[in-house]
């Protein structure tokens, strides 16, 4: 049976380059290792390996949605740290259920050395799973309403909602709407109650018809927009992340609704084409990949053996990006017409 000393003694390095290089590592003799392992067809026995050092080498992530660009940004931060610390990703999708975060988490824990979990919702306990085994976790974007003794990487979405809301209202917008994410998400409430703090501390009431709270998905961006138009429309609206922003922008292009004459418009996270649309979106941003990568590290530093007394939570600013979506509600302020039901 070939060995890694095989594959070292052909290629004229250490044993111990050769393992590095299985890691992911980088190593200067990189090709005459590859030619090594493919003139002797070494394949290392990952099992075997497993078995041995009590450790997979092998990383967990569950996210909410695939297809958001946010967490794709995320995971991407994520691979590049994990590549760079010798790790591999098992990547989940909950689809935003509970029941199939669950799921995954069964299916991963015991197999990975870590997890980096984006809860599917923060109210109600942890997952009973992870209190059963003893792996290192990090949440990242989102928390448990309950305390979790684990390492956290959220964005201050509190204040960058609070800070569009001021906004709007210095370039003298008063009635104003919001279409929300849901509130049992810890990004969710806390840009909803942002948000709404902004407008309470200028003495600006939020009309019950110009709020709708969605799933974060585009339908629900599309949707919200139909109903905050249905009645006396806003002259301004924020819209609580990039996907609902899509939705709501197709709702405003079919009521003939022209951004910012007729409506302005921020939205909370960049789109990756936010800066080439006409006219381009303001937004409340940040730096998903950042995020993923500052994720990845603190989880590899558990995994590595770093003592650290207490969880670690991180808590990263937002900046507001002003653009050429809004302006000062104008004179002229029209009332959309031929509005059609919302349709799926």
């Amino acid at each position: 049976m070939t060995t890694i000393a095989d594959v070292a003694r052909l290629a004229g390095v250490s044993p111990a380059t050769v393992s590095r290089f299985f890691s992911g590592r980088p190593i200067r003799a990189e090709a005459a290792v590859r030619n090594a392992i493919d003139e002797l067809g070494y394949s290392p026995n990952a099992i075997a390996k497993s078995l041995k050092s009590g450790r997979t080498g092998n990383v967990g992530v569950i996210i909410p949605d695939i297809s958001d660009p946010y967490f794709a940004s995320a995971v991407k931060g994520i691979d590049m740290e994990s590549r760079e610390r010798g790790y591999n990703l098992f990547l989940c999708n909950s689809d935003d259920g509970r029941e199939r975060q669950d799921q995954a988490l069964v299916a991963l824990l015991g197999v990975v050395d870590g997890l980096i979990l984006t809860p599917s919702i923060e109210s109600g306990p942890p997952p009973a799973s992870l209190a059963r085994h003893a792996c290192p976790l990090v949440l990242l974007d989102r928390e448990f309403s309950e305390p979790v003794d684990c390492d956290t990487v959220t964005v201050d979405n509190l204040a960058g909602a609070k800070q569009a809301a001021r906004y709007l209202v210095e370039i003298g917008h008063r009635r104003i709407g919001v279409i929300s994410g849901p509130l049992t998400s810890t990004p969710g409430r806390l840009r909803h109650e942002g948000f709404i703090q902004g407008l309470t501390e200028s003495s600006i009431e939020l009309e019950d018809q110009n709020v709708f709270v969605g799933d974060f998905r585009e339908m629900d961006g599309y949707i919200g927009m139909k109903h905050v138009l249905s009645g006396l429309p806003p002259t301004a609206v924020f819209v609580a992340n990039n996907l609902m922003a899509i939705g709501a922008l197709r709702a405003c292009k079919e009521s003939g609704l022209r951004v910012p004459s007729d409506l302005s418009f921020v939205s909370f996270d960049d789109l990756e084409v936010g800066t080439l649309l006409e006219p381009a979106i303001t937004t409340v941003g940040r730096h998903p990949t950042q995020e993923g990568a500052l994720a990845m590290s603190l989880l590899a530093q558990r995994l590595e053996g770093d003592s650290f007394d207490a969880p670690r939570r991180c808590v990263l600013e937002t900046r507001l990006s002003v653009r050429d979506s809004c302006a000062a509600p104008s004179s002229g302020h029209r009332s959309p017409v031929g509005i059609p039901a919302p349709t799926a």
